[in-house]
């Protein structure tokens, strides 16, 4: 997937939540990060990097990560969940439309 085709999964995916106040996308070279703003002081943290495949969704509140998913060269992909959040689980593969899913069903527990 290019830097394109991510930050357009990502901002249609987005779009289907109700809680998203705000998005902000920097884009260079073949790396996206940003963060889009729920409310309060929550937000979801989003990094893309096209060249090592590396792609890490946190949900962000109070400055801690809360609930995540990641994918990197040395983990795979893995979950952070919402009731242990340091943790590291190993997880199917997940494209960006799934994760921002699983960001809603958590969204929805809260």
């Amino acid at each position: 997937m290019n830097p394109a085709a991510f930050v357009e999964a990502l901002l249609g995916a987005l779009a289907t939540l109700e809680n998203i106040q705000q998005a902000a996308v920097h884009s260079e070279g073949p790396v996206v990060s940003g963060r889009a703003t729920l409310r309060g002081d929550i937000f979801l943290a989003f990094y893309y990097n096209q060249i090592t495949g590396t792609q890490a969704f946190a949900l962000i509140q109070r400055e801690k990560r809360i609930w995540g998913i990641d994918y990197d060269n040395f983990r795979g992909w893995h979950l952070h969940p919402a009731e242990s959040p340091d943790s590291h689980i190993p997880i199917e593969s997940q494209s960006v439309t799934e994760i921002i899913q699983k960001l809603g069903e958590v969204l929805k527990r809260e």
